[in-house]
């Protein structure tokens, strides 16, 4: 790193909110980080600033065009009053990957650590400590040069924002029912799908609120092309457990390779359970569920970690998965996952880092 980190504190810290009604997303700390770029100087100016509305001229390309990218991560407080991230110098690559397919300028990886290591130990009184409880990191990079001209902007911003957050769902471990989608579609190969950025969120608004509306909890997102194969969910990657063995859709260039998906994969490795990643058809999944096979099938996102599915809604068939009860395996991953974030136990895979 070769960029010093100037810090401006605010004047008056706001009240924090109550632990017990936090939410996900709708409290935000006292400071941020910000640092610009344009194509004389590339990215400077780093700094810890305080939490404040920004100004951006109407013509600002991110409202035009789109060029717009994040991350999210976490930060947790260990029991002995320790704040440990979770694979952070992931996310931060992961930025890059999308900011690399979004046309925009790479970020010097040391950097975004090391600022996101000075605004948790700013804000680290922020950090909640009750259980399900954490402080939710969401780095992002806009196009704000005020041009009209579909082309690639000059200028850009990053940001760091933090939010104490609670549960993504309300009952954390509580099965969630999904509903397979067949008219929409999410991505395809050689499209944005396996990068983060704000428009496959907005795309897929639709048919959540259709999801919501027939009472499911989220979508299930079937290929862009065949609409045969299982991709990923609203906000989570997806496994099943069948007959012992577990698999999930094959990274493919239009499914997010979720850090918290390849950290599954991973320890499930290490359990000796085998693990496969291919593509999977929605009628395979329905075949082996009418033969009883399916054990279990879940989510996994930094968002909620571990979200078993209780149900699947496909082709007007209903599949209830392990009598809409948590499975076994689940239940072991994301004990052990949560284990690991809050340093309750050691750590074999290096996977945290203490901030």
């Amino acid at each position: 790193m070769n960029q010093l980190i100037e810090l401006k504190r605010v004047t008056t810290k706001k009240d924090k909110p109550d632990l017990s009604s936090l939410g996900f997303g709708k409290h935000f700390t006292d400071h941020m980080f910000v640092m610009e770029y344009d194509k004389e100087k590339g990215w400077h100016d780093p700094r810890i600033t305080p939490y404040e509305p920004l100004v951006l001229d109407p013509a600002a390309a991110v409202f035009h065009y789109g060029q717009a990218i994040f991350e999210g991560l976490k930060a947790y407080r260990t029991s002995d009053n320790r704040v440990l991230l979770f694979r952070p110098s992931k996310n931060i690559h992961r930025l890059n990957v999308s900011s690399e397919r979004m046309s925009m300028p790479p970020l010097d990886e040391e950097l975004v650590l090391e600022a996101v290591q000075q605004l948790i130990d700013l804000e680290r009184d922020w950090i909640p400590t009750k259980e399900g409880t954490s402080l939710y990191i969401r780095p992002f990079v806009i196009a704000t040069e005020s041009c009209l001209g579909v082309k690639p902007a000059l200028q850009y911003k990053f940001m760091i924002i933090l939010s104490p957050v609670g549960a993504y769902y309300a009952n954390q471990l509580q099965p969630v029912r999904i509903f397979v989608e067949e008219d929409y579609v999410r991505a395809v190969r050689g499209g944005v799908g396996a990068v983060k950025t704000g428009g496959n969120y907005a795309a897929s608004l639709q048919a959540q609120l259709k999801a919501e509306k027939l009472g499911y909890d989220q979508v299930l997102w079937l290929d862009g092309v065949e609409k045969k194969y299982v991709e990923e969910v609203g906000s989570m990657n997806i496994f099943f457990k069948i007959k012992g063995e577990v698999f999930t859709p094959a990274l493919n260039g239009s499914i997010l390779g979720g850090i918290t998906r390849d950290s599954v994969i991973e320890m499930l490795r290490s359990w000796n359970v085998p693990v496969h990643e291919r593509r999977i058809t929605i009628q395979e999944v329905y075949e082996a569920y009418q033969r009883g096979e399916i054990e279990e099938v879940f989510g996994t996102g930094t968002a909620a970690v571990i979200s078993p599915v209780g149900e699947l809604s496909w082709n007007d068939e209903r599949m209830i998965i392990n009598n809409f009860e948590t499975g076994e395996l689940s239940m072991k991953i994301y004990q052990e996952m949560t284990d690991i974030q809050l340093g309750r136990i050691p750590d074999p895979y290096q996977w945290t880092v203490e901030v």
